[in-house]
């Protein structure tokens, strides 16, 4: 959990959730800080909306319990709990103006005409939207009307805002200045954001913590960084980024270090992932780590198959011997030699590089 104050915002406990033989979450478990940026991650159909959606309280859980900075929450209606979700759709209402859009939610809330008025006012300045008030939704851009949609959901001052993939429908330029407005409100209002997205650069670029999440299971949960680096199995390393998924086979286990026998022979000590075990395994090792060099002078040597030039820089696949096939980003440099296709090149990579991942 990221430094702070220590404080549980929302504690998931195995919360299981089926609709009749289907189950969508299995035993999840997740413990969301206060004043966190917190992203579940993983393909369409994992269940992470449905994991959003039972918090929110538009979904029961079937087993479990949800809890909010400590009270139970999954016998409350939507209504009464403590949160506001931000959806794809943002279901602005197209005759009001921005400004009672906004208010629509306080007055309902029991507010004041001029209380509801004052803080729709101080939200449409915390989104810089001050000079849009009067306008009606279509007369803003995709990106203005998500800032609408966020300054509503923000107005009731809740205690954890929910965003359900939130920036899908917009353009790949705008997605990315959104991002940088988002983290930027995250830290300026201090609530908990839980953000739910299948990109994974959204996620490494936005979040304090991830949790990626395949087939309703909690996969792995950390820092942007941490699962970059050390995945702890080969769906992690394969969603999140590129990687390199190398057949081995593991003569010995101690500790977080593993000795494994690469294709052609080659001893190879790494580290491991909790849980990994002697036998067939798989080695990760990102392409950005893979570096070209002398065959007699590299743990692994193949042939290159394939160059794709990227402008910054060159993928070059070499296939080992065994039919398997390495990538090595290779940066765009004068003072790079890239290969031909056809020619015979050592691979290498440093022992902390590379990690042998549970199945």
């Amino acid at each position: 959990m990221p430094d702070g104050n220590g404080t549980i915002a929302v504690d998931i406990d195995n919360v299981t959730k089926r609709y009749g033989d289907f189950t969508a979450l299995r035993d999840v478990s997740l413990a969301i800080a206060d004043n966190e940026f917190f992203t579940l991650l993983g393909p369409s159909g994992c269940g992470k909306t449905t994991l959003l959606r039972c918090i929110a309280g538009f979904e029961d859980i079937s087993a479990g319990a949800i809890r909010l900075y400590g009270d139970p929450i999954a016998e409350l209606p939507p209504n009464r709990r403590p949160v506001n979700t931000v959806f794809q759709q943002y279901a602005l209402f197209p005759h009001m103006d921005i400004t009672r859009n906004v208010m629509f939610g306080l007055l309902r809330l029991g507010k004041s005409e001029s209380e509801a008025r004052k803080r729709a006012g101080e939200v449409l300045e915390l989104v810089q939207l001050t000079q849009f008030a009067t306008r009606l939704p279509a007369q803003l851009s995709g990106g203005q009307q998500q800032r609408v949609a966020l300054a509503r959901a923000l107005a009731p001052n809740p205690k954890v805002l929910l965003l359900d993939e939130p920036l899908s429908a917009l353009d790949l330029k705008l997605r990315q200045a959104v991002r940088l407005e988002l983290q930027q409100l995250q830290h300026e209002t201090g609530i908990t954001f839980i953000f739910v997205t299948h990109d994974q650069e959204e996620a490494l670029t936005m979040s304090d913590r991830i949790a990626v999440i395949s087939d309703g299971r909690v996969q792995q949960v950390g820092t942007a960084r941490a699962i970059y680096e050390e995945p702890n199995n080969k769906f992690v390393a394969d969603f999140i980024g590129e990687t390199n998924l190398i057949d081995v086979a593991v003569a010995a286990i101690d500790g977080a270090t593993a000795t494994c026998t690469l294709p052609g022979g080659a001893q190879f000590t790494c580290p491991a992932a909790s849980g990994a075990h002697s036998g067939q395994g798989h080695l990760s090792v990102r392409p950005e780590r893979v570096s070209l060099t002398d065959p007699a002078q590299a743990p692994l040597s193949g042939t290159v198959s394939r160059l794709i030039y990227l402008g910054t820089d060159m993928h070059v696949d070499v296939t080992l011997a065994d039919g398997e096939t390495v990538t090595a980003r290779v940066q765009n440099s004068a003072d790079t030699t890239i290969p031909e296709k056809g020619q015979t090149v050592g691979l290498n990579f440093e022992a902390g590089a590379a990690r042998l991942l549970v199945d």
